[in-house]
């Protein structure tokens, strides 16, 4: 069951009239939208649509021509991505980028560095507390592997898991800078369906838990059953934003998508 409908207070993320230009193409036309905390939201759209641009924007790849993203009612702009990451927004890639030759448990302990607080002279010289960070950090690392539901993987190198395993080891690795946005971008592709129920139970856990995330996904039936929220792209611009239910039966993403919505179940 969904979250009620949150009061306007409760945005996490705003963007207001976000423009993007690449050359003569629009690539995001005055884009404005909010995801709520506790909520998952979606983004979909047409290939081209702007929905990865819309990711890099937000996370301080690239800077919007005209606009403003606040998050926790604070500016994003000229942030750059480490420091987008620290503020509280960690995303994932259409590709898998892990680092192959480590361990999954070593991907995870990777993504934790944003949040150490040791330095220079404390790791060249191992202090107490240096020591006692490390053991917390690995203890959380396979927490997450846990909560994930690779931790039986933890030592094995990376490259040698399963295609739908590494997109959930980049998820955990995601996780480990412990955001307070988590946005996924096409978590689903190149997954069979087997890959695809076991992310679907991780998306259904997070949404649980009351977490926030922003999911890029193609896959329709997965976004209608567990979003609370869907905003559709079509050529840079929101032709739709509201419930799945809405989404379902507006003309104009029917329209986008040849149809399809209507045999979403």
């Amino acid at each position: 069951m969904g979250l009620k409908t949150p009061m306007k207070d409760n945005n996490l993320l705003t963007m207001h009239d976000v423009t993007k230009k690449f050359g003569g193409l629009v690539a995001i036309d005055d884009v404005t939208m909010s995801i709520q905390r506790g909520q998952i939201h979606g983004l979909i759209g047409p290939n081209g649509a702007g929905k990865t641009t819309l990711f890099n924007l937000m996370t301080g790849l690239y800077q919007p021509d005209r606009g403003q993203f606040n998050f926790n009612n604070k500016s994003l702009l000229r942030h750059t991505p480490n420091e987008i990451a620290k503020i509280g927004i960690a995303r994932t890639f259409q590709n898998i980028r892990l680092f192959t030759s480590m361990t999954v448990l070593e991907n995870v302990l990777v993504g934790m560095h944003c949040r150490l607080s040791q330095n220079v002279l404390s790791a060249l010289f191992k202090t107490k507390h240096q020591q006692e960070e490390e053991n917390h950090i690995r203890t959380k690392a396979y927490e997450i592997l846990d909560y994930v539901g690779i931790s039986r993987f933890a030592n094995k190198i990376a490259s040698h898991l399963s295609y739908g395993d590494q997109r959930r080891l980049e998820i955990s690795r995601a996780l480990a800078t412990n955001p307070s946005l988590l946005a996924l971008d096409e978590p689903a592709a190149g997954m069979n369906a087997t890959e695809k129920q076991k992310l679907r139970e991780l998306l259904l856990r997070l949404k649980q838990d009351h977490k926030t995330v922003l999911l890029i996904e193609h896959d329709v039936k997965l976004i209608m059953g567990i979003c609370d929220e869907v905003t559709v792209l079509d050529y840079g611009k929101i032709i739709e934003q509201g419930s799945p239910a809405v989404i379902q039966k507006s003309p104009a993403v029917i329209e986008a998508y040849l149809g399809s919505l209507h045999h979403v179940e």
